[in-house]
């Protein structure tokens, strides 16, 4: 017999359900929100509802942000003439983090892998395309992961870029092959920003 109340249940099978967490973690996790006081529950049930609600990807350069377009594109103190190029919205958090970079971004919204039918067009390859043909910009980063896929969609948009006459880089070595630049340690990932090397 189930001894757990069908809320709990319910809430252990969500949890469950998220990256990282097994069975043993959402049980601690349950068990940790039982006993802490009722409104810190509350403050984090609202939290997860404004997470859905207020949160979107940037017109321009497709990061997490609450207004359209996003500070880092808001910001005229930015350095207009390089874009860093990652996979993923939230890898940017981890390269704000070194204090290295101040130029602008975009993010792919993953990698191109004909294996599970990911295209060039299911990724934003073509409107990375545009910001750059629209002038101003003279160096593109590719800040990909270091797996097979990343190091394709790299090479791919490197030869996009070619005929734009734009500089071409890839963060340096430091980071592992097969690892994921938002896991990167911040002193590591500054490094391999200030020695990338051109494509």
């Amino acid at each position: 017999m189930d001894l757990r109340p069908r809320a709990v249940r319910d809430l252990l099978a969500h949890l469950g359900r998220l990256p990282g967490v097994g069975p043993r973690s959402a049980r601690r996790l349950v068990e940790y929100l039982l006993t802490c006081p009722e409104e810190e529950v509350e403050a984090f049930a609202q939290s997860l509802a404004r997470l859905r609600g207020s949160v979107r990807l940037c017109s321009t350069c497709f990061l997490l942000t609450e207004e359209d377009p996003c500070p880092v594109c808001a910001d005229p103190g930015r350095d207009r003439t390089t874009i860093l190029v990652v996979e993923d919205p939230t890898t940017a958090w981890s390269v704000e983090g070194t204090g290295e970079y101040r130029g602008l971004y975009h993010a792919l919204l993953g990698h191109l892998s004909p294996l599970h039918g990911v295209g060039p067009e299911d990724l934003t390859i073509e409107r990375l395309l545009e910001r750059v043909g629209e002038g101003g910009v003279r160096e593109v980063i590719l800040a990909t992961n270091p797996t097979v896929e990343g190091e394709t969609t790299a090479l791919f948009i490197a030869r996009r870029l070619e005929p734009l006459g734009v500089e071409v880089s890839r963060p340096a070595s430091g980071i592992p092959v097969g690892g994921e630049v938002g896991s990167v340690d911040q002193v590591t990932l500054a490094q391999a920003l200030q020695l990338r090397r051109q494509v």
